[in-house]
């Protein structure tokens, strides 16, 4: 095989077992004689399949049995609106803290259905720095406070959980879900494109505490409705049958090599590692994140001189590391640390990065 280092931001690496396990029976999953993908979803074998999945998962992450697991479809940022309309009436106020590319975006998609609040903003620091727990403007009254724990463009990453009070708290998790244990019980919805540390694009997973399926928010279509989604056990339409089982492949893989606990060593490890080598290379490399906000997950950094770029990329690429190119909003680099990366992939993107600077430096 030629498969190299990939560390792509989303759709990402997934691990290697998984792949293979699902090479293995594309053709013919377990005893139906056929495709997972080629299977009712209705059926016996498949409905057996995504109880099993939820089963690993709750487990995984240590899930209360008072909160719903739905496996949707339309990615997280179908979640921008659909989360104000279902948490939401109409009028109600929601507060929001920005913190970089995908919760600005969040607060914008949620505009027309909800009265956003701003209630902190870090755009002043360039999303170098996290909002001041100090200065957030929260609301007793609002609908639910919104957060991005990882801003996969920006690289910030809030080392805990925030203190919000009594008003639900909501989480986009899509790029550092599953990387790290964490405490479901603190959060009213947590949500998740899958595409990062679960399977491929096309599935997303919530998280959602049952009392705020009850919210009678407004008037909407049935398939825009959390509620009729759990009743119909994530079956109101046809799901994404290959995606889930991808996810279930993946729940497994992370049990077998530790579980949430062991992820976020290794994970720490990686970025430990990477961090390091741009901040001893004497300016050569730079990451602009305040140090105790940078994230695990997602490590943009830029050269001492744009110019060299496109010679680096190229480089790296030859040397079997690829999408190592940052977002265009921000340019530069950026590397993605999700849990299928191990640690050689890393530790062979430092020791290019140390070669590159002894011939440009």
């Amino acid at each position: 095989m030629s498969r190299t280092w990939n560390f792509a931001a989303g759709p990402a690496a997934m691990p290697e077992e998984v792949l293979l396990q699902a090479q293995t029976e594309l053709l013919e999953w377990r005893d139906a004689r056929a495709s997972v993908m080629e299977i009712s979803h209705r059926g016996k074998a498949f409905m057996a399949l995504t109880a099993e999945i939820e089963a690993d998962l709750r487990a995984l992450a240590a899930i209360p049995a008072h909160y719903k697991v739905l496996f949707l479809q339309g990615g997280a940022t179908l979640q921008f609106a659909l989360l104000a309309m279902n948490l939401a009436a109409p009028g109600q106020r929601a507060d929001y803290v920005l913190s970089g590319h995908w919760s600005e975006k969040a607060a914008r998609e949620a505009a027309p259905y909800v009265e956003v609040q701003m209630a902190a903003d870090a755009r002043a620091s360039n999303y170098t720095a996290l909002p001041p727990r100090a200065d957030w403007q929260l609301d007793a009254q609002s609908a639910y406070v919104h957060y991005t724990p990882n801003e996969t463009i920006h690289g910030l990453e809030f080392p805990d959980i925030p203190e919000v009070g009594s008003v639900p708290l909501v989480a986009d998790f899509s790029s550092s879900i599953l990387s790290a244990p964490l405490d479901v019980a603190r959060y009213g919805m947590i949500y998740a494109g899958a595409q990062k540390n679960i399977g491929p694009s096309g599935l997303t997973l919530l998280i959602v505490r049952e009392d705020l399926l009850a919210r009678a928010t407004r008037p909407m279509a049935s398939i825009f409705r959390y509620a009729e989604h759990a009743v119909h056990e994530s079956m109101l339409n046809t799901p994404n049958t290959f995606g889930w089982y991808l996810a279930g492949l993946t729940f497994k893989w992370i049990a077998r090599h530790g579980g949430l606990a062991a992820m976020a060593a290794r994970n720490r490890r990686k970025a430990d590692t990477l961090y390091a080598a741009i901040d001893g290379s004497g300016g050569f490399y730079r990451n602009p994140v305040e140090p105790r906000a940078r994230s695990r997950m997602n490590v943009p950094f830029f050269l001492h001189d744009a110019a060299l770029d496109a010679r680096f990329l190229a480089g790296a690429e030859q040397a079997g590391l690829l999408a190592l190119k940052g977002h265009r909003a921000l340019g530069g680099m950026r590397a993605s640390l999700y849990n299928a990366m191990p640690q050689q992939g890393v530790d062979a993107l430092v020791a290019f990065m140390s070669e590159f600077q002894r011939g440009h430096g």
